[in-house]
């Protein structure tokens, strides 16, 4: 295995030395060269170069735990500290006595609210490609509180099965005592929580940025090339893209937590680069994180909670589903399903056994299924993908060292 990812490395190395044969100094030319090198990194994915790209992905592992074996080796009094902290925290657990009502308690708080957090931070992380948890976590659980509070007239749903599993409780509702508020109140804490993950996934590109202008060193992100460059050439920028990214650099750099606040509050996609923006200006960490948890964790995730809850409320679906069947030919045929489903769903949280449920929310459900295995298997290929290319980059980079000493 590590003669193959030898060879591996001396082939790509070849190719590259193939294209740093002109002058190293001129930045032109050497601009030219990493851009080739990007390209060339680019096409180390499981379809074109399945063998390479597992080789490089198992190494880039092996670095990865050496470098943080080394990390905690030199933070050995902390990580005994932790370990000490932690062997206490499991003779709690198991010793017996009146205390176990209490952690059984936090036990079952702290990993729902871990379990959110982490789906939070796979949704803004994600090694180049965020999981989208939020369509096919947090948005179908909201969507599911939403239409069982319809149905059940209460938000007290019996604990356990709830969260797992949603029935109506035993003593009937109040006809309209449900509302927007209620059901708002009923998933705070696991929307603030997925918010909160968001938000912590945010940091790297700060601290990256931040640790950059600090040492003076160059990155070797390559996000953060772009927004040097984008730097740059602010006068000249011409393009959509560019000059909306520009207006997100200068709102975060002149109105300050504001500015963050205001990015992080609403759905943005190029809210990487406000993160750059403060780590590389050297804007306080708590005045970023700060910002970006209160956007992210409450602003944000109650615009998107509202829009989830009004969509999924009973007259709106009735609604939708009406207007399905309006559609010409295929209408009558596709509104079925939906009925069904719906239909379905009203059985279960009455506390109706499976049998004789219709076909339709078998469909419904298959299709979501696979949906979210297919999202998750991208997910997976794309953390496999970027790890084989950060360590040709490795390569790479120690090829352009090589060559500055000569």
């Amino acid at each position: 295995m590590a003669e193959n990812g030898k060879n591996c490395e001396q082939r790509l190395t070849g190719m590259n030395k193939e294209q740093h044969n002109g002058n190293f100094t001129d930045p032109s030319s050497l601009n030219e060269k990493k851009r080739r090198d990007r390209e060339e990194r680019l096409n180390i994915v499981l379809w074109r170069q399945p063998l390479i790209t597992l080789q490089y992905f198992f190494l880039e592992i092996l670095i990865n735990l050496k470098e943080w074996t080394v990390k905690l080796w030199h933070r050995r009094s902390m990580v005994v500290s932790f370990l000490l902290l932690l062997a206490v925290l499991t003779a709690t657990y198991y010793i017996e006595g009146t205390h176990q009502q209490y952690v059984k308690f936090m036990e079952k708080k702290i990993l729902w609210c871990a379990y959110w957090v982490g789906l939070g931070i796979l949704s803004s992380v994600g090694l180049g490609t965020g999981l989208h948890t939020f369509l096919l976590y947090l948005g179908p659980h909201i969507a599911s509180v939403t239409l069982a509070a319809y149905e059940c007239n209460s938000v007290n749903f019996p604990e356990p099965p709830y969260p797992d599993q949603i029935i109506c409780p035993d003593e009937e509702g109040i006809e309209g005592s449900i509302s927007l508020w209620t059901i708002i109140s009923k998933v705070r804490l696991e929307a603030c929580m997925w918010g909160a993950g968001t938000a912590i996934g945010e940091l790297p590109p700060y601290f990256m940025a931040r640790a950059a202008r600090l040492s003076g060193a160059e990155p070797d992100d390559e996000e953060y090339q772009e927004f040097e460059e984008m730097l740059e050439h602010a006068d000249s920028a011409q393009d959509f893209a560019t000059r909306t990214k520009l207006a997100v650099q200068k709102m975060v750099q002149k109105v300050g937590f504001f500015g963050i606040l205001a990015c992080a509050s609403i759905p943005n996609p190029l809210f990487d680069l406000a993160g750059i923006t403060c780590g590389h200006f050297l804007v306080p960490f708590w005045t970023f994180f700060g910002a970006t948890l209160i956007g992210k964790a409450v602003v944000k995730m109650h615009i998107q909670k509202l829009f989830v809850i009004i969509t999924f409320s009973k007259h709106i679906v009735e609604q939708m589903v009406a207007l399905i069947g309006a559609v010409p030919s295929l209408g009558p045929s596709l509104q079925k399903p939906f009925q069904e489903y719906l239909e379905a769903q009203r059985q279960k949280l009455h506390h109706k056994t499976e049998e004789g449920i219709p076909q339709g929310e078998n469909w419904l459900s298959w299709m979501f299924e696979k949906l979210v295995i297919i999202m998750v298997c991208y997910f997976i290929l794309s953390i496999v993908n970027s790890m084989a290319q950060n360590y040709a980059k490795r390569i790479q980079q120690q090829m352009y060292s090589e060559e500055k000493t000569k």
